[in-house]
């Protein structure tokens, strides 16, 4: 099929806007692989990296061509969809020793629940926590000992992180390893209903509390389509899982296997075969645009409006949100998931799942099949999905039929005609809203403006019934900068019972919402954010904002001289930058990007700005590395 000519020309772009920083990056990456992993090790170094293997391994790094592989893990038994990888590591260990290889757990990286901070201040550490995962992922491959890399993680901050750290590492192959979703429980719909039931005061805790038992209920990740499962929607169109791998349940004897299989993978793609695959290579700019497609196609989390971006910059590819909005605008919506949909991810994965979305992606030409993958050339083994015949792996076409189309959808009879996500544009800066969720009658609301500088106070609002009228919640001072970008998802049910009572009720915000934002209109992610001067902090209770989904507009209706001679409000912060950690972060929020540069904390690639330099309201901050003599394999 020939490819779409609007994925064609956004490519070509990215491309173009990328070459300095992309060459740069792939020289790194020869470097380090010419240099290889041990040959600089003294005798005392090798030695201690072998003190503690396993008497039946210890013969193996005599050999000459001793295969090692690096296990980086998320794991902990607190969180339901990083419990299941407590049992990972032996299965690839076993797997390795039978190809000859041995696998050490190199590292773990933290990994923290959005669904448990959520409206806590531990949530201000929720995205400083992807960096923090992408240098510990560095940590554990900084012994140069390794041939390739096993990242074992799944969820909102810890996909990406483990990426980031994985591609400065760009010269060693590199296979993700999910745990899966755990099995369906209250339907997301029920649940949210039970919340804004709570939000109203209409049930006590004691039946909240029932109702969320009866959702999160065993291990794996939540069910709903948020940023755990996008982040596995972006490893699979990306090449970066065994074909399948994403959506299979935990504990099961199909679980088991593809991890298994993943280990022996790695082990045929080291620079010492024959069929070397470094994840340099794989994530390329094609493999950049396939991820956006297949979270557009999938309405997935506008999370990754910021993650994609600092992911693709690890690897020298420079992304902005134009890129995003172009592709959506041509990208259909094939996918019913909650929030946007009734179904779980469950009842996707038995639709026809990833298999049958990339086919059919691929079939409309809106995905690049020519890229290369860790299973080796070309997309199209991801059409398929992974199976046990008699207890042995393997895999098959996926279906070629929906099986629920009230679910899963072919190109030729979308959902709808484009993706619905949307870049906005106004006095109020760049902003990102999903619509996919939002009924057409919801999607522009022009009303007054009620600011708030923290959640809390909105919550405090409603709860003193205050907030019962039009309105667009203006929350500022909630962005990289100011306290670290928390979500916002605490505020969907209470705005959910006014727009179901018949307000016109609207959110913008330099802070995120969620990856199961959902029926309520919001711009998220405005930037520039309102502690680096940005105009959403000029915005006065009353001023009447207009947030039109259709058009891509965000504005305050304000008179030109009025606007202009109006100062930024501050607001103190100080309550924000101490307990629970927080101190320690100081340095994140003084040297964090803005949101469309990927709210990194550290600086990427020399003479990148990813954010055209035409757009006025655009952060100005640019991400400065000096390369000097230093690869970006360090």
């Amino acid at each position: 099929m020939t490819l779409h000519p609007t994925v064609a020309a956004v490519t070509d772009r990215v491309r173009q806007r990328s070459a300095p920083t992309r060459s740069a990056y792939l020289a790194r990456l020869d470097q380090a692989r010419a240099r290889g992993s041990r040959k600089d090790l003294s005798c005392a170094n090798f030695a201690h990296a072998c003190a503690t293997l396993d008497p039946t391994d210890k013969a193996i790094p005599r050999e000459a061509r001793w295969l090692h592989l690096a296990i980086v893990s998320s794991y902990n038994d607190l969180l339901s969809a990083h419990q299941p990888l407590e049992r990972f590591p032996a299965l690839i260990k076993q797997a390795a020793r039978a190809v000859g290889a041995v696998a050490r757990f190199a590292g773990g990286v933290p990994a923290m629940c959005d669904g448990v901070t959520q409206g806590q201040p531990g949530m201000e550490l929720s995205l400083f926590s992807r960096d923090v995962i992408a240098m510990a992922t560095a940590v554990a491959l900084a012994h140069n000992v390794f041939d390739a890399v096993l990242c074992l993680g799944v969820c909102d901050k810890i996909v990406p992180g483990l990426l980031i750290g994985a591609l400065h590492f760009g010269h060693l192959p590199t296979i993700f390893v999910p745990s899966g979703p755990m099995a369906s429980g209250l339907p997301n719909t029920e649940k949210a209903k039970i919340r804004q039931l709570y939000a109203q005061g209409r049930i006590g805790r004691d039946a909240l509390l029932e109702a969320e038992f009866q959702a999160y209920h065993g291990p794996g990740t939540c069910t709903f389509y948020g940023t755990a499962n996008s982040n596995q929607m972006l490893m699979e169109t990306m090449g970066l899982h065994l074909p399948g791998a994403a959506f299979v349940p935990p504990n099961t004897a199909l679980r088991d296997a593809l991890t298994q299989a993943a280990a022996q993978r790695a082990a045929r793609i080291t620079a010492q075969g024959e069929e070397y695959l470094p994840i340099g290579w794989v994530v390329d700019e094609r493999a950049v645009v396939n991820g956006i497609v297949g979270l557009l196609a999938t309405s997935g989390s506008t999370n990754h409006t910021l993650h994609l971006v600092a992911i693709a910059q690890a690897a020298g590819i420079a992304i902005n949100w134009d890129d995003f909005s172009d592709l959506s605008a041509v990208v259909p919506l094939l996918a019913r998931i909650y929030p946007n949909g009734q179904a779980d991810i469950n009842q996707f994965h038995a639709a026809g799942g990833a298999g049958f979305l990339i086919g059919e992606l691929l079939d409309a030409g809106l995905l690049h099949g020519d890229v290369l993958t860790v299973v080796g050339k070309g997309l199209a083994r991801y059409r398929e999905e992974s199976v046990l015949d008699d207890g042995v792996l393997t895999w098959r076409r996926a279906p070629e039929h929906s099986g629920d189309e009230s679910v899963l959808r072919p190109a030729a009879r979308p959902f709808a005609p484009d993706s619905g996500l949307k870049l906005l544009n106004g006095n109020l800066g760049r902003a990102v809203i999903k619509t996919s969720a939002i009924k057409p009658e919801h999607r522009v609301v022009e009303a007054p403006a009620l600011v708030f500088d923290r959640q809390e106070a909105l919550m405090a609002a409603f709860a003193r019934g205050e907030l019962r009228r039009d309105f667009v919640a203006v929350v500022r001072y909630q962005g990289p900068r100011a306290n670290g970008m928390p979500e916002l998802h605490t505020l969907t049910p209470p705005l959910g019972v006014l727009q179901d009572e018949g307000f016109k009720v609207a959110l913008v915000t330099d802070g995120r919402l969620s990856g199961a934002s959902g029926a309520v209109l919001a711009a998220v992610h405005v930037t520039p954010e309102c502690l680096a001067g940005g105009p959403l902090a000029k915005v006065r209770d009353g001023d009447a904002i207009l947030l039109d989904g259709e058009r891509g507009i965000l504005e305050a209706k304000v008179a030109t001289a009025e606007w202009m001679a109006r100062r930024l409000e501050p607001v103190d912060l100080r309550d924000h930058q101490h307990g629970f950690g927080r101190e320690l972060f100081a340095g994140f929020r003084a040297n964090v990007s803005g949101a469309e540069q990927g709210a990194l904390t550290f600086a990427t690639w020399e003479s990148v700005e990813a954010t055209p330099a035409s757009h006025a309201t655009s952060n100005a901050a640019r991400f400065v590395r000096t390369l000097g003599n230093a690869p970006c394999t360090d």
